[in-house]
């Protein structure tokens, strides 16, 4: 850690761009001759990454390495290991400890890297004509404890382990020893650890492993992802140089959005389907390997189906689905089988977007957007998976929405733009259950262990008070909370300021508890004590008394939970207000959403400036690789809403339009281009403020473009609301309008459990999500009791705000209205705009049959054309009678 002399302040560490790579001699130099002579039997050249990143970790120096997918990042990081334990290995001097931990978020990656080392080790020792006796080894939760035991005797030169098997081990006194002298620590695919839980888990652990081994040297492996500044600070903690390796070298992209219809309105759903099915089926036909990504399992599983239904002659075992849901067994059968080029498709959700090596596939087809360039470049990626192929990837849109959006992404993701990973700070329940462990090691004085916290980037900002009230709940200074069963940690010695463990079966309940993926299960739906069904839990949490949903075709209004079953009412005379699909879409992320946005905004000024439809295609061709298709589909749905309402809301225009639903109902719509997390935070947050000014409660609906209020009676206060909810009034506000929802619930129980408040497993039984939830429904009562303000409760807020929803996104927004960056304007319409279309009617879109959804789609559309050409008449004639 860097101190100022002066003042005594802690500095950043350095961070260092590389922006001249070294040449080929320097890296031929470095190299044993047997590892030289291995590389060139496989190799032409060294890559541009190599040329950049090989000769720094030989150097011991801490490097993050980002590059596309395929660009050899991996082969980067090891080389110059590998080349250490040959030459020690050699010279005879090759010790009985871990020089390298290499760490990464999936099991399957783990198996992955196994297999891509002791192959090239197997080749050196046949081209050595000798064994090395280099070993490998992995640790994960699958690992045996006969296979932990020999670790034990015998540690692995390269230890290949998850962010949850790395902290057991550092509590492990015996195994601990090992990382007294580790020279490298590799982290894999760091993109997908930095913006969740597992990441701040795993940024105390490389702290914990720094103070085992002071000298080792940290090295980052990502895709494609920025602030890359950002990355490299988390990756090496606070106060430590890095050097950054950007290898943009661009490797070839061919990347298209496509339409399988060329009018998304007034084609029927059945016209459309099979569209789809052709285009796709066109498309794998026309490539060797194919990798399709839908947004959802459920889909995923769809997609397979159908395609064998629809093409049985072509689809037999040369097709497979993979995803998370799946069996260990079933997913690894299905790689194995891409590796060997036996599968013409796979489609997936999100499980293959990460590294593992899946063989050679020359598409990517996404169905619907993938919501944001980095994850859309990661998928797209996955074909070309080689130094100097073509990168081809298809983004496949059925909506006007998905189309705006894609073409946006698409557009962003060639000129390299790629959207910001939130790293989320100070979060208290893992701090928590670190403390559990860390204490394990040995007895600390507590500000000896502050200091090493707050080296890792996630808690430089961790304040002593946070700490110090960590601390007490530890130790169980809050009686009242035995009656709950919570009891204590660690001793904490007030009069010596030390903590230490506390007893024997501490150790046990940390060991069997470490993590922060929470236990997810399916909450039942009752009315009474009639079971209705079955919905996933991150649905529930989206729901607020009130609310209603569809569930086995049937319309049902959510009253409470207790634990994991959800009580409804039946006899509701309403359409649905939250979507089926709401839980599992993923987030616009707010990046792209202001592209979108200025796109918008751009076609809106080419209206005000009187440009023909021709120019203006012209236009949207040149600004976005569309086709002509795609452009003309874009400038319609653009047109139709200028015809309409006269406005186009975009980046820098919130318009509040004021409509009726299908029941008569006012319907004030927000246009806040501004994506889910952050409409979430903002809608949240004004519907309490309208509420209030109504003195009634306001149904909402949201999605990625706007947010709809559903009132009763009309309402002119809507602006008034926005007025008030200014940026220094919002975390109060929005913390009030979670206090009592589902979503801060059920986040509590996961804070709970991460912090080891609830434990999941106690002297062999395991705690079940329900019960689980019925322990965590006690004790916020109790909490709140203590104070409102405890730990746990202020951590669950904090998730709730800053990682589920946007809170510091929505709070710039509030800023730039009130600086006036942002301009608000007001208007209302008969029936919602067509940009406002799916936010009003989504409950009644999600009751009506596909069929009947597509005429129901058509009638509004040639009522908004009706609409448009009577203006326009109308425009004729006062142009004659001027």
């Amino acid at each position: 850690m860097v101190k100022n002399k002066q003042n005594g302040h802690r500095e950043e560490g350095k961070i260092t761009r590389l922006d001249k790579a070294r040449d080929k001699a320097e890296l031929d130099r470095i190299l044993h001759p047997l590892v030289k002579k291995w590389f060139y039997s496989k190799f032409k050249k060294y890559s541009l990454p190599q040329l950049f990143g090989v000769f720094e970790v030989h150097a011991r120096s801490n490097i993050l390495i980002s590059a596309p997918t395929g660009a050899t990042k991996t082969l980067t990081a090891f080389l110059s290991i590998l080349n250490e334990l040959v030459d020690s290995a050699e010279k005879g001097i090759l010790k009985d400890k871990v020089y390298a931990v290499y760490i990464s978020p999936l099991k399957a990656l783990n198996n992955d890297i196994e297999k891509n080392l002791v192959e090239p080790l197997q080749e050196m020792e046949e081209l050595a004509g000798k064994k090395l006796g280099i070993r490998i080894g992995v640790r994960t939760g699958d690992t045996t404890p006969a296979e932990r035991q020999r670790m034990l005797k015998k540690p692995p030169h390269i230890l290949i382990t998850t962010p949850e098997s790395t902290a057991i081990m550092l509590s492990s006194p015996k195994f601990a020893e090992h990382f007294s002298s580790v020279d490298w620590c590799i982290v894999d695919e760091i993109h997908a650890l930095a913006e969740n839980k597992r990441g701040v888990h795993l940024s105390l652990s490389l702290e914990r492993l720094q103070r085992l081994s002071p000298a080792m040297c940290r090295v980052g492996l990502s895709a494609t992802v920025a602030p890359l500044d950002e990355i490299a600070h988390y990756l090496v903690g606070y106060g430590r140089d890095c050097l950054v390796c950007d290898v943009d070298f661009r490797k070839n992209l061919d990347l298209q959005v496509l339409c399988p219809v060329s009018n998304l309105i007034d084609t029927s759903h059945t016209i459309m389907h099979n569209a789809l099915y052709n285009l796709v089926h066109k498309l794998i036909k026309e490539h060797k390997t194919t990798l399709i990504f839908t947004n959802t399992r459920s889909a995923t599983e769809r997609v397979v189906d159908y395609l064998k239904t629809k093409f049985p002659k072509f689809y037999g075992g040369n097709i497979a689905a993979h995803h998370g849901s799946l069996g260990k067994q079933l997913r690894q059968q299905t790689e194995d089988q891409l590796r060997k080029g036996e599968l013409r498709a796979v489609v997936c959700s999100t499980s293959l977007e990460l590294g593992i090596d899946i063989g050679y596939v020359d598409l990517v087809i996404c169905l619907g957007s993938p919501k944001s360039v980095a994850r859309f470049l990661q998928r797209a990626g996955r074909s070309g998976h080689r130094l100097h192929e073509t990168v081809k990837g298809r983004i496949i849109v059925l909506d006007r929405d998905d189309l705006v959006e894609c073409a946006s992404l698409l557009r962003s993701a060639l000129d390299r733009k790629i959207d910001t990973v939130h790293i989320p700070t100070n979060a208290l329940d893992v701090l928590a259950q670190h403390i559990a462990g860390i204490v394990h090691e040995k007895d600390w004085k507590e500000r000896e262990l502050f200091t090493l916290l707050k080296q890792s980037w996630c808690y430089r900002d961790l304040s002593w008070t946070d700490y110090s009230t960590v601390l007490s709940y530890l130790a169980g200074e809050f009686v009242e909370l035995e009656d709950r069963r919570v009891y204590g940690k660690i001793w904490r010695d007030k009069e010596n300021n030390t903590i230490s463990r506390r007893g024997m079966m501490s150790r046990v309940i940390y060991m069997t508890n470490i993590g922060t993926i929470p236990d997810e299960s399916h909450v039942k739906v009752k009315i009474g004590d009639q079971i209705i069904g079955h919905l996933d839990e991150g649905f529930i949490e989206k729901l607020k008394r009130g609310d209603t949903f569809v569930l086995g075709g049937d319309v049902y209004e959510f009253k409470f939970t207790r634990g994991m079953t959800a009580q409804v009412n039946a006899s509701v005379n309403r359409p649905p207000n939250v979507p089926s699909w709401f839980s599992e879409m993923l987030p616009l992320s707010f990046d792209l959403a202001l592209d979108v946005g200025k796109f918008r905004r751009l076609v809106f000024d080419k209206f005000l400036a009187g440009r023909s439809r021709k120019e203006i295609i012209a236009f949207i061709e040149e600004y976005l690789p569309v086709d002509e298709n795609a452009a003309s589909s874009l400038y319609e749905y653009m047109h139709e809403q200028y015809g309409y309402c006269g406005k186009i809301p975009h980046d820098k225009l919130i318009l509040i339009e004021h409509t009726k639903d299908d029941r008569d109902r006012h319907r004030v719509v927000f246009h806040t281009m501004f994506g889910r997390r952050t409409n979430d935070a903002l809608s949240r947050a004004l519907a309490l403020v309208l509420g209030r000014l109504e003195q009634r409660d306001v149904e909402v609906s949201m999605n990625d473009n706007c947010f709809a209020f559903a009132l009763p009676r009309h309402t002119n206060r809507a602006r008034e609301a926005l007025k008030l909810l200014t940026p220094e009034k919002l975390r109060d506000v929005l913390e009030m309008a979670i206090e009592r929802s589902e979503v801060f619930k059920r986040r509590f129980r996961h804070c709970a459990v991460r912090s080891l408040m609830i434990l999941r497993n106690y002297m062999g039984r395991e705690k079940r999500a329900g019960r689980q939830q019925m322990a965590a429904r006690l004790l916020i009562s109790a909490l709140m009791r203590i104070d409102k303000n405890f730990c746990i409760l202020k951590e669950a807020r904090r998730e709730c705000l800053e990682d589920l929803m946007d809170y510091a996104h929505a709070h710039q927004v509030l800023e730039w209205i009130k600086e006036g960056k942002v301009r608000v304007e007001e208007i209302t319409t008969e029936v919602p705009s067509p940009f406002a279309f799916n936010v009003a009617f989504q409950g009644i879109m999600d009751v009506l049959r596909i069929e009947d959804r597509t005429e129901f789609l058509k009638r509004m559309h040639q009522y908004v054309l009706a609409k448009i050409g009577m203006k326009e008449k109308e425009e004729q004639k006062a142009v004659i009678y001027e």
